[in-house]
């Protein structure tokens, strides 16, 4: 019997990658954003769906939800792609840009969650994947708000998967890398808009240098879409896929080796170092 994979921000990037995938796989797809867009995967095949859905608005996901199961009968595995990013000084960053980043990123996935948990448990068998960054690995500076949204998730997966193993769902994290190639940094331009005051000003222009030169290669779209698919597929009790070579290497860094050993290859790969220390006497 042909599965259904249910995903969410598919209209580029990774959640775009993640769909085609799925479809290359035989799997019948329900690929969602916020504003649907069926060109967006030519040419049209009959186990592709294209759906309205977005995560702050509990009624599109459930219309999302009740469109799929009619259409395909049930929905094997949810993955939770869409996201939106941010780089700012946490003192600059306002409550009103926080909420909006805490509820797509952490809330929306709450949502969903909630929302396709009974389906699964009554069909007795579900996957939930829930796409999350590298920087939950090795965190960077200029992220904290980012970093605390996914963050949240991986504490929350990582809890559901004890939770609804009984029910033979399983809950899973994808942990894509950096990848400066997507529309996700271009996205976040005009949420960003003067969050990095002047007095962070050569921090910051010392940091995205370090940035320019990252340690290892950028993370691809495909890499995450193949991460998701053995999620999806994989039968054991895996919960953690890092997706691309840094959130590999940051991987091996932060679960194989000393908390200060660790903090000391962070500093060096992405802390810059000033001349000296603002406000020092």
């Amino acid at each position: 019997m042909t599965k259904t994979v249910l995903i969410t921000g598919t209209s580029s990037g990774y959640g775009k990658a993640i769909a085609e995938l799925f479809l290359r796989h035989g799997w019948n797809v329900v690929a969602t954003m916020r504003r649907p867009d069926p060109s967006a995967f030519p040419p049209s095949s009959d186990r592709l769906k294209v759906l309205p859905l977005d995560t702050t608005k509990p009624e599109t996901i459930e219309k999302a939800l009740s469109d799929s199961v009619a259409m395909f009968g049930s929905i094997d595995v949810l993955i939770n792609n869409a996201g939106i990013g941010i780089a700012s000084a946490v003192e600059a960053t306002p409550d009103p840009t926080i909420q909006e980043v805490f509820d797509t990123n952490t809330f929306g996935v709450f949502r969903t969650c909630r929302a396709i948990i009974p389906q699964m448990r009554n069909q007795g068998h579900g996957t939930i994947i829930n796409v999350t960054s590298s920087v939950t690995i090795g965190v960077m500076p200029l992220v904290a708000i980012y970093a605390a949204s996914k963050f949240a998730v991986e504490g929350y997966t990582e809890s559901l998967s004890y939770e609804l193993e009984q029910f033979n769902i399983k809950a899973r994290l994808v942990e894509p890398g950096y990848a400066p190639t997507t529309r996700f940094a271009a996205n976040a331009g005009e949420r960003m808009q003067g969050l990095i005051p002047a007095d962070y000003g050569a921090f910051a222009h010392a940091y995205f240098e370090k940035m320019a030169n990252y340690p290892t290669a950028y993370c691809t779209e495909a890499e995450v879409a193949e991460a998701a698919y053995l999620a999806a597929t994989d039968d054991g009790t895996r919960l953690r896929y890092p997706a691309g070579a840094d959130s590999k290497m940051l991987a091996e860094l932060r679960w194989s080796t000393s908390e200060d050993h660790y903090r000391a290859r962070m500093h060096d790969m992405f802390a810059p170092k000033l001349g000296g220390a603002v406000g020092a006497a």
